[in-house]
């Protein structure tokens, strides 16, 4: 059966751990399985979930963040994404439908217009699912869930008190069931699962996964209700003329993949070409850059590779020395620290432009929105600039030494708390905080102004 361009469905749940992210994956591969052209989404800030969806799929998923991108952008995104050659758009929810309020998968489904599917976990309850399931139609009924996949089915009797209860009690229909021995795990670390580029579910485990949702699941029925989704029209975007601004390099691999696509779109509309290279496998970075990205990621499960390889460390440390715009975030941060500290690893040495180590931690150092003010001029616009992204990491430095500048402060989610971050050293802007470019675009045609006027030497084009 084929899909409609204006399909979409966004799978909810009624918690984190509910099953949201087995099922899309089973979705996302048992559509594709159908010869249907599917795009996925991931609502929140995740960088996780993205790449397993396109292992899944074979298509680069889009985060979508009210919060964080600003609602325009999200509308922006949403549009122009869903809007090419897919059938259908799949968005993977965040934790519960409700939790996280303004960033919340009800507000997603509420603010693009598409219909949800909640993922109901059923363990341990009966009955009393269907009070579960009346409470989330009634409490937004504007995004009441128009269907329902019944997670973690212990037996016939079970699937049958259950099924029971919900459709004598709730509006939603049941689109299918998953049994409570789903023979399908994904692996896991401190930061949640492994990335798709580590292949942490072989192609044949995901068949395994895309034949029991398609034998469990109405997949045609799951279509019809996408239909009802009222996407909003793509805006027609001129395509850009003239030659390259500015050529960026940037570091991805296995240690370094968590990056906002948006981020590179952004990047490419202000004129930027963007060239890939990896810190682990490259000798030395590519030829004729004028700036450099190091994004984040998991260079502490790297930090050996990346510290033998002393020629890329060469080379970071003396473009740091040069004068020429480059912007680390978070494991991008770490790489240009002195070390990264492990508990078995004692100091790895890293690319030392900042004079600090990065310790390792088995406690969460840090999770959460941040709203950046800049209080100096940068690369990324001037003084007053807001800006929006996303903290979450084990690792801790040092105290950074007061000679290095701190050019913005940070309101940590929006509590009032504030603290200065954003170190700069020479043309160098490093800090945990992973941006998104997409709340405030113009600073994407900043960088790429920084990095045009710096030139590949160093001088003033």
């Amino acid at each position: 059966m084929a899909g409609d361009r204006d399909s979409a469905i966004l799978i909810a749940g009624t918690s984190s751990g509910s099953g949201k992210t087995t099922i899309t994956l089973g979705l996302l591969a048992a559509l594709r399985n159908m010869g249907m052209p599917v795009q996925p989404f991931k609502c929140g800030p995740d960088f996780i979930d993205p790449g397993l969806h396109q292992l899944a799929c074979g298509r680069v998923s889009r985060n979508l963040d009210l919060w964080m991108m600003g609602e325009a952008q999200v509308l922006e995104t949403f549009a122009a994404i869903a809007a090419e050659r897919a059938d259908i758009s799949v968005i993977e929810g965040a934790m519960g439908m409700f939790d996280g309020q303004a960033s919340s998968s009800a507000a997603l489904a509420k603010g693009l217009g598409v219909p949800v599917v909640l993922i109901l976990d059923v363990r341990s309850a009966a009955e009393s699912v269907a009070a579960v399931l009346r409470g989330f139609e009634t409490l937004m009924p504007e995004v009441a869930p128009v269907a329902v996949i019944l997670n973690r089915v212990a037996s016939p009797r079970h699937l049958e008190l259950v099924s029971g209860a919900i459709r004598k009690h709730c509006r939603a229909e049941i689109l299918g069931h998953l049994p409570q021995n789903l023979d399908f795990s994904m692996p896991s670390r401190h930061l949640g699962l492994f990335t798709g580029a580590e292949q942490p579910i072989s192609l044949e485990t995901l068949e395994s996964l895309a034949t029991t949702i398609s034998a469990q699941v109405n997949l045609v029925r799951l279509l019809e209700l996408a239909g009802g989704a009222t996407v909003p029209p793509a805006k027609e975007t001129p395509a850009r003329q003239g030659e390259v601004e500015a050529r960026i390099g940037v570091a991805r691999d296995r240690a370094f993949c968590f990056y906002y696509e948006d981020n590179f779109d952004l990047l490419r509309a202000a004129g930027a070409e963007l060239i890939f290279f990896s810190p682990l496998a490259d000798q030395d970075l590519p030829e004729e850059l004028d700036g450099l990205y190091l994004g984040g990621g998991y260079p502490e499960l790297y930090a050996r590779e990346l510290s033998c390889n002393l020629t890329m460390r060469r080379a970071i440390y003396d473009w740091a020395q040069s004068g020429r715009p480059l912007y680390a975030e978070c494991g991008g941060f770490m790489y240009l620290t002195e070390g990264i500290v492990g508990e078995d690893l004692g100091v790895l040495p890293m690319a030392g432009v900042f004079p600090v180590t990065a310790r390792m931690q088995k406690k969460r150092a840090s999770l959460g929105y941040r709203e950046v003010r800049l209080e100096q001029n940068c690369f990324f616009g001037p003084v007053g600039t807001v800006l929006r992204g996303h903290e979450f990491h084990y690792s801790v430095i040092d105290q950074m030494p007061d000679h290095i500048e701190r050019i913005y402060s940070v309101n940590s989610s929006g509590n009032g708390d504030q603290s200065r971050e954003g170190y700069r050293y020479n043309n160098v802007l490093g800090g945990y905080l992973h941006l998104h470019f997409g709340y405030n675009p113009q600073m994407a045609v900043e960088f790429v102004r920084a990095c045009r006027s710096a030139g590949p030497a160093g001088e003033k084009k």
